[in-house]
């Protein structure tokens, strides 16, 4: 772009579109944010949200999570009292029998500086809390740099900023397109016909994102899943890290509850006539009884609410950022770690739209790879 935009309209109330449009106002734009339904209605809001950057990734994509992670560090240490961020470590390990595998993912992980120790029953609880060690196998991994967040209570704190810097905020709007005039993006147009006029789009809108931009003509590969997050009832335990076993994921949540997931239950997902997706309750009840094995003396957990959507998943597994180069003027951010790179996504795609400059750190995760 050879100007920086006076006004921008972003679609997506989740936490990629949020963090945009706070940037955005930060560097001095006029923004308007658009979201179908509530704000974190969507992925945003059934997201384990694991900050992260464990295993084996590209390293351009192992570099852009670590900045993420630094992100939300720099917001930790702002106020550590908040409950909904906290860094207490990652606990992971794989199938019984499969000890050699989560010893190879240590050893990488080593090789890149990322910090991982291994640990077994009878040593975990020299570095965290609240884990049952008879459910830890021969060799374990905990990663003490890693945390959480609750992305509904980080938008809503990010949200306080928006409103205060003048944000203007469109919520239930429906299925949200954009507007294009002389090959431009030039705004939005709700699913009520009602019109936002910009200088620049973002397209943040979860697992909706590929259909958004195929109405432009453009085709961004999309693996996106159904998924589930369970959220129990409180519960007294003391677990501290996330925890990623072969039957069940988890880790605290504001209130003495637990965040819950895995994807083992996917084929009990059904999709509705009106494109709702319903579980047996029996099978959340098996997640929230792997979930109660992992934890010291198996409290009882019992799911208080879940919610079950698209997961959303570039084709490829790596995030898609960036402006459409069919398309000047509309960007899109579309990822599978949305949490990790919330704010640090939102900073660099601000600074491209307000700055014209591509930022090198997203030169591998153009949209145009999939042309």
């Amino acid at each position: 772009m050879t100007s920086s935009p006076s006004r921008v309209a972003v679609i997506g109330g989740g936490i990629l579109g949020v963090s945009a449009a706070v940037h955005l106002l930060r560097g001095g734009a006029s923004v308007v944010l658009v979201t179908e339904a509530e704000l974190a209605s969507g992925a945003s809001g059934r997201s384990l949200s694991w900050l992260n950057s464990a295993g084996e990734r590209t390293t351009p994509y192992h570099e852009l999570r670590v900045a993420g992670i630094d992100r939300y560090r720099t917001l930790f240490a702002a106020d550590p009292s908040r409950e909904w961020l906290h860094f207490d470590g990652g606990l992971h390990w794989a199938a019984d029998g499969e000890d050699d595998t989560t010893k190879d993912r240590h050893s990488y992980e080593k090789a890149h500086g990322y910090d991982s120790r291994l640990v077994t029953p009878e040593t975990v609880g020299d570095y965290t809390t609240g884990i049952n060690p008879a459910s830890v196998p021969g060799t374990a991994i905990f990663n003490p740099g890693e945390g959480w967040v609750s992305l509904p209570h980080l938008i809503e704190f990010l949200m306080d900023e928006f409103k205060h810097r003048g944000g203007e905020l469109v919520t239930h709007a429906g299925r949200t397109s954009v507007q294009v005039a002389d090959g431009r993006a030039t705004g939005v147009t709700t699913a009520q016909g009602e019109q936002y006029h910009a200088d620049a789009v973002v397209v943040a809108c979860g697992p909706q994102t590929p259909a958004v931009v195929k109405e432009l003509g453009v085709e961004i590969a999309d693996a996106s899943p159904v998924s589930m997050l369970v959220l129990t009832e409180p519960v007294a335990q003391e677990v501290r890290p996330v925890m990623n076993t072969p039957r069940a994921a988890l880790r605290p949540n504001p209130g003495n509850t637990l965040a819950l997931d895995h994807d083992w239950y996917e084929e009990s997902i059904t999709e509705n006539a009106d494109g709702t997706y319903s579980i047996p309750e029996s099978v959340v009840q098996q997640l929230a009884d792997e979930a109660s094995v992992l934890l010291q003396g198996e409290p009882a957990l019992k799911a208080a609410s879940w919610k079950l959507g698209r997961k959303p998943i570039p084709g490829d597994g790596e995030p898609v950022f960036g402006e459409l180069q069919e398309v000047p003027g509309c960007f899109v951010a579309f990822t599978h770690s949305g949490a990790t790179l919330g704010l640090i996504a939102g900073e660099l795609l601000a600074e491209e739209i307000l700055t014209g400059q591509k930022h090198p750190m997203l030169a591998t995760f153009r949209p145009e790879r999939f042309h």
